[in-house]
């Protein structure tokens, strides 16, 4: 049976780019496709300056959020990272297994780093390891699968270079993942700076649709995109991003009965009508997410239940193959 993993950060509320790029296919496919873990990954927030109790709240609100986007615990096992211990128990033996070098040739520790050192900032030592933390949510399992976009496809071709190299110093230890990405997912960028993917920590929030926004605000936001110099409505990513943005939407949301965003241009002659069908198709993809989140929040000791046994479900799939490791490199067990 195909074994998946995935993770999201609680560093900020999901958006609709989360959603349309990832979440939906967890709930919609993913989760069925085999024996599928999901995991709100809280340890990866503390690689940069955050609030304690941010990150508590912005944990719960999440895997509230999974809940309501239709991930199913009797389906599939939901979890927080850091109430498995093997996480970081494997992570220190897969830091022994991995150099220096590839840890500062990954895009994304440059990427913030260099703009943590511009702010005058200083960058924790776990900002340039968490890769290998990454890699080790995902070789506790021995997921087959990791669903990803192109942003994370390096972590996981680290992951697989880690379980290659750890199985060849110490034996047969762990499945070398491979990263599938989703046959149908929008990359959702960002209304304001359509250059830009819309994410959760983006500064500004005015081009950014978070999954808890108001039906009113939601409209605000769209109406209130970036379009571009041009008349007319055609879909043109590279000369015309802020259309294509909203016509990639419109197609993801469901809008013209599943027509792709270049077929969807043609029945538009002015921007305002665009973005009024792109509104009114984001509140309505969003609506049932925000109603089921209301309920579900209301309702702590689920959310809990559903939590706590997930872990237990977690550690029952990881502690076995962790133990299995620490053996294979010299410790004693633990008895």
């Amino acid at each position: 049976m195909t074994r998946v993993f995935s993770g999201i950060k609680p560093t900020g509320h999901m958006t609709l780019g989360n959603y349309l790029g990832a979440v939906r296919q967890w709930a919609e496919v993913d989760q069925y496709r085999g024996e599928a873990l999901f995991s709100v990954v809280d340890l990866h927030a503390l690689t940069v300056e955050h609030e304690p109790a941010r990150v508590l709240r912005l944990s719960r609100q999440v895997a509230t959020l999974l809940l309501a986007a239709g991930l199913d615990p009797a389906v599939c096992t939901l979890f927080v990272q850091s109430h498995v211990d093997e996480h970081v128990r494997l992570s220190y033996l897969l830091e022994c297994t991995a150099t220096d070098g590839e840890m500062r040739r990954m895009i994304q520790y440059r990427e913030k780093g260099a703009r943590a050192r511009a702010a005058g900032e200083s960058v924790r030592l776990s900002l340039l390891t968490y890769p290998v933390l990454m890699a080790a949510d995902i070789l506790a399992y021995g997921a087959d699968e990791v669903p990803v976009g192109d942003d994370q496809t390096q972590h996981v071709e680290l992951t697989r270079d880690l379980a290659v190299r750890f199985n060849q110093r110490y034996g047969q230890t762990f499945v070398v993942p491979r990263a599938v990405k989703p046959e149908v997912a929008a990359r959702v960028m960002d209304l304001q700076d359509p250059a830009s993917k819309m994410g959760k920590t983006t500064a500004g929030t005015g081009g950014v649709v978070f999954l808890l926004d108001e039906p009113e605000v939601v409209r605000k936001k769209v109406m209130r995109a970036v379009t571009d110099s041009g008349s007319g409505v055609e879909y043109d990513p590279v000369g015309r991003p802020g259309v294509a943005n909203l016509l990639e939407i419109l197609a993801a949301c469901g809008g013209g009965d599943g027509s792709g965003p270049a077929v969807l241009a043609e029945g538009y002659a002015t921007y305002g009508a665009l973005k009024r069908d792109v509104a009114d198709a984001v509140v309505e993809v969003l609506r049932p997410v925000r109603e089921r989140h209301a309920e579900l929040a209301a309702d702590a000791g689920y959310v809990d239940g559903v939590l706590r046994e997930g872990a237990e479900r977690a550690r029952g799939m990881a502690r076995g193959r962790v133990d299995g490791a620490y053996r294979a490199v010299g410790l004693m067990g633990r008895g």
